[in-house]
């Protein structure tokens, strides 16, 4: 072989070394950030963003603006500890000055209402809790995602209630619409659906064309179930507001564009609210998502199975 042809091997062989490598070094030196697409403006992970004014904002600030409020929605990716992180610290900077906040959670439906007050109670252990939760047939996310707070909650009794419809409910609507639903279970429907916001249904729909599943195939069914599960939710805050703030810990896909749960539970009660949408870095984001976007990071844990429901 020629010299020319082992330098031109040589060449070619560091070019592709110099690119393979450069984009592992150039991920690890370029950290991932937040973009916000209706501004155009990308934020790095601990950035808080006013929807109002489409800047960052101090942590002072928001607690400042939330103290102000009756309802306080923080969102979640289920298995992203970092939201649980900022959703803990969120419950113990509220809980200094409103000691009688509660706190409202999707991970539990409301048939557990009296387990929960004994949680609340510091009347059950840890296992315990978790056996009369049924947690691991419910919500199937690693209960550490949420140990700490819910140990939070016990340690400062703090009252935890349920937002959810039994787990068993929505699945059968989705398949088979309310029609298909018990006597016994129709008793758990809330008292109110309300199907008419053309932009949520948009939204649903466009979530419902990325996942079909096998014996799902009809979106009213779907729609339905979106909507009578987000009902009940925000009929739980509206009868578990009283007098005192509570915050809502849900999955981001229920606060976003406040047309899931939050203007749903207003239309009960006036009652004045916030929303946290907790985004990580390396996604994409609208201000019209919620009133603040907070950047996070995306570490995540292993979910234990397949969600029950439709979009969270």
């Amino acid at each position: 072989m020629t010299k020319v042809n082992l330098t031109n091997r040589w060449l070619i062989n560091f070019f592709f070394f110099s690119v393979f490598f450069g984009n592992i070094w150039g991920c690890a030196l370029s950290p991932e950030k937040l973009l916000i697409k209706d501004i155009s403006k990308s934020f790095d992970a601990g950035t808080i963003v006013s929807a109002e004014t489409g800047k960052p904002v101090s942590y002072e600030h928001l607690i400042n603006d939330l103290n102000g409020v009756q309802v306080i929605y923080v969102g979640e990716r289920h298995n992203n500890q970092s939201h649980h992180a900022i959703q803990l610290g969120l419950i113990k900077e509220l809980f200094k000055s409103h000691p009688y906040i509660s706190v409202g959670m999707e991970a539990f439906d409301q048939s557990y209402r009296q387990v929960l007050y004994l949680w609340s109670d510091g009347e059950l252990s840890e296992k315990e809790f978790m056996e009369k939760t049924h947690w691991y047939a419910n919500w199937k996310f690693d209960f550490e995602l949420y140990k700490d707070i819910l140990f939070f909650i016990k340690d400062n009794k703090i009252r935890l209630f349920g937002l959810n419809i039994p787990f068993h409910i929505p699945s059968k609507i989705a398949i088979g619409g309310i029609e298909s639903l018990s006597d016994d279970e129709k008793k758990h429907l809330p008292k109110e659906i309300d199907t008419s916001n053309a932009d949520h249904k948009a939204y649903v729909e466009k979530i419902f064309k990325k996942h079909k599943v096998r014996g799902r195939e009809k979106f009213d069914n779907f729609y339905i179930t979106q909507c009578v599960w987000e009902e009940i939710m925000a009929e739980s805050i509206s009868q578990n507001l009283k007098g005192n703030p509570i915050i809502v810990l849900v999955g981001n896909g229920h606060i976003v564009h406040k047309f899931g749960i939050p203007d749903r539970a207003f239309r009960r009660t006036g009652a004045s609210f916030k929303t946290i949408f907790l985004v990580p870095a390396g996604s994409e984001a609208e201000l019209s998502f919620a009133d603040y976007i907070w950047v996070t990071s995306s570490i995540n844990k292993h979910h234990m199975g397949g969600s029950p429901h439709g979009h969270r």
